[in-house]
């Protein structure tokens, strides 16, 4: 079993550092801030709990309080992003883009302009909120919106780097954020790009069958626990970081198929609509392949601890490790 280099060293230790992701959008913001003078930052009521403070801090003249009005944010940024501003927007996922999605489709992707929205609190994880906060379609609702680039950050360090390459990119982009803290699976110096997966773990080749995972966002880290109990228990198990969901790596996803007999796809969404159905769509055309897809299952979520919430919604490792073994009728 073969991890790649630039990775946590502590991944599968119990006292493995757990960190915010949206803690990386805060510093990474506050990063391009000082690198792109244009670059500007919209939130709903929302500074602390979405860190876009950290930029409010350091550049007040170039943040706007915009108050719960998600869906005049929206147009409101597009309008700056018409006069040659890289706004970013933010506020809970289930507002943005879940509240003012007619907005981002009309205002910002149909007319192409350089907005970028960030998603925070997304996922079961949210916790004690419950259902009218979690949100669990926004993957879907903005994948299916043409010209609008869709990331969801497995940790801190992804999400810090996803950040910076999303003001650099020319273009409408959607990055979803956690609430909770979660494992710290890369480092600053992990390989990051905008449409390019990585595979974090490589599977023992003595062992005959092959599971392909492919997670996103920050249950990633329960792919790889997962993986490595696989390979443990003699079933060879590949782990793929798909952090970009649109556009998809489309090389990378086909190799990674190439490579495995089975694919488990891990996301905290709904399966329908998310990185697993992203997956599905594709391969189904160029490669049919056995597909299990590891998600919620066509319900609202519920108040709860988040660890109790993954585990409900069959997210945790047990449930990875369970469908992978029933998919290779282990």
């Amino acid at each position: 079993m073969k991890v790649q280099e630039h990775l946590n060293p502590n991944i599968f230790s119990e006292n493995v550092e757990q960190v915010p992701n949206r803690n990386g959008f805060g510093d990474g913001l506050k990063d391009a801030g000082e690198k792109y003078p244009e670059v500007v930052a919209l939130c709903a009521d929302l500074t602390e709990s979405t860190r876009i403070s950290e930029f409010a801090k350091v550049f007040p003249e170039r943040y706007f309080e915009m108050g719960i009005t998600e869906q005049s944010m929206a147009s409101v940024a597009s309008g700056m992003a018409a006069m040659g501003k890289t706004p970013f927007i933010a506020s809970y996922a289930m507002f943005s883009p879940g509240r003012n999605w007619e907005q981002i489709r009309t205002t910002i992707a149909y007319n192409n302009v350089n907005v970028k929205i960030a998603g925070a609190h997304a996922g079961v994880s949210v916790g004690p909120d419950g259902a009218t906060h979690q949100a669990i379609e926004d993957i879907a609702l903005m994948r299916v919106v043409p010209n609008m680039v869709v990331i969801s950050p497995c940790d801190v360090h992804e999400a810090k780097r996803a950040t910076v390459a999303a003001a650099e990119y020319e273009g409408p982009i959607y990055i979803r954020f956690a609430r909770e803290k979660t494992p710290v699976i890369t480092t600053l110096g992990t390989p990051f790009a905008i449409g390019k997966a990585e595979v974090y773990l490589v599977r023992d080749s003595v062992h005959e069958k092959k599971v392909g995972i492919i997670g996103s966002g920050t249950v990633l880290h329960h792919a790889m626990m997962a993986a490595k109990q696989l390979n443990e228990q003699g079933i060879g198990a590949s782990v793929m970081n798909l952090a970009t969901i649109k556009p998809l790596d489309e090389e990378a996803v086909l190799a990674f198929a190439n490579e495995h007999d089975v694919l488990v796809t891990v996301e905290e969404h709904q399966v329908a609509g998310g990185m697993g159905s992203a997956v599905a769509e594709y391969l189904s055309e160029v490669r049919p392949t056995r597909i299990v897809r590891v998600g919620v299952h066509d319900q609202f979520g519920q108040s709860g601890k988040p660890e109790e919430l993954i585990a409900y919604y069959g997210i945790d490792t047990k449930a990875i490790v369970a469908t992978a073994k029933k998919l290779v009728g282990n």
